[in-house]
């Protein structure tokens, strides 16, 4: 296993790192067999795990909290906040009452005195950044967390964010964790190269696009939308749609190239993200100990150029072929009244 420094905090990582967003109810619910994977993971030589206060509602904390007795301090834990949990107003988002008081939760459910790594799962562009530093910052002097980072943040909030930390002499980001993959590329446009430029590790998540880049759906072969990914979010896998006509044609094109390197288009998938120099590690999330194993096998993969220069034919660099699950939208584009003026001021005078 290879490791990286983590965003200048000089903490080395794995170049993969295990991520639990499957365990618990929303995927596996045996606890048993997740702590088994976990296990299987850091004997591996995975040392990074990533995880979720809202991951199965916490369950997941839980699950991580328990498999990692004994090997705590072998392990760089990684969690996030921002998502609600239950019902109210203020049981969600990026404000200093709810991260001060959600930590406390994701400490007591992981079982730990401190949290390595703390990020601010999505925006939250009712609270001002600064609160939300200033908290981090604080739970950073409290010893609770040792960093913090942000998690889907468009290059424009990163800036802000740390513009902000400069100007009030506050703690910055220090990792961003951006959805990426072979059919998702756009953040090599600007968000990758913020990063570098402030000195950011970067841990990407989805390498399997929602399931895409599994080999499991072909053009051509009938696809089940009643279940699994297809059942969640059919108008991506339905083949009779045109937009989805270019994702059908670039995984054929994949899969070729991954014969070619004698390896499945699992394998290419996991190991493409680590090719890039702004990346650090990049996030697999196995519901079973199988899976594991396989994407395991893709992380002992390298790329040479004459591989990464046939994967930019296929998929353009910068080009996202579908928008990944869960990947945010700035309310400038899904708020009318952000982009519509009131019907009254529409007149011209």
């Amino acid at each position: 296993m290879r490791y990286r420094v983590l965003g200048g905090t000089g903490i080395q990582v794995s170049v993969h790192c295990l991520g639990a967003m499957m365990f618990g109810a929303v995927g596996n619910p045996d606890h048993d067999e997740c702590a088994r994977i976990v296990h299987a993971a850091l004997d591996e030589g995975v040392n990074f795990i990533d995880t979720a206060d809202m991951y199965s509602a916490g369950e997941s904390e839980e699950i991580v909290g328990k498999a990692l007795k004994g090997r705590r301090d072998d392990v760089v834990l990684a969690t996030k906040v921002h998502f609600p949990m239950g019902e109210g107003p203020n049981r969600g988002g990026n404000s200093r009452r709810w991260i001060v008081k959600e930590v406390e939760d994701s400490l007591r459910r992981l079982r730990t005195d401190w949290i390595d790594l703390y990020q601010i799962h999505r925006p939250d562009h009712t609270t001002d950044i600064e609160e939300t530093l200033s908290a981090l910052t604080d739970l950073v002097r409290q010893g609770k967390i040792r960093a913090f980072g942000c998690s889907t943040f468009p290059a424009e909030d990163i800036v802000e964010a740390h513009h902000v930390a400069e100007h009030r002499g506050l703690g910055r980001f220090r990792t961003e964790q951006p959805p990426y993959s072979l059919l998702a590329r756009g953040i090599e446009a600007s968000v990758l190269p913020v990063c570098r430029r402030l000195g950011m590790g970067v841990m990407t998540w989805g390498p399997l696009a929602s399931g895409f880049l599994t080999g499991r759906y072909r053009r051509g072969g009938t696809v089940d939308l009643s279940t699994g990914r297809p059942a969640l979010t059919p108008g991506r896998f339905d083949p009779a749609l045109p937009e989805n006509t270019a994702k059908y044609e670039a995984v054929e094109r994949l899969i070729e190239l991954a014969a070619d390197l004698g390896c499945t288009l699992p394998e290419l998938a996991v190991a493409f993200p680590a090719a890039h120099p702004a990346i650090t590690s990049v996030i697999i999330g196995p519901r079973t100990m199988e899976q594991l194993r396989a994407t395991l096998t893709g992380a002992a993969l390298t790329l040479d150029d004459a591989t990464l220069d046939r994967i930019d034919e296929i998929v353009p660099p910068g080009t996202d072929l579908y928008r990944a699950d869960g990947a945010w939208r700035s309310p400038a584009l899904t708020d009318l009244s952000a982009r519509r003026r009131p019907l009254g001021e529409r007149t011209a005078g």
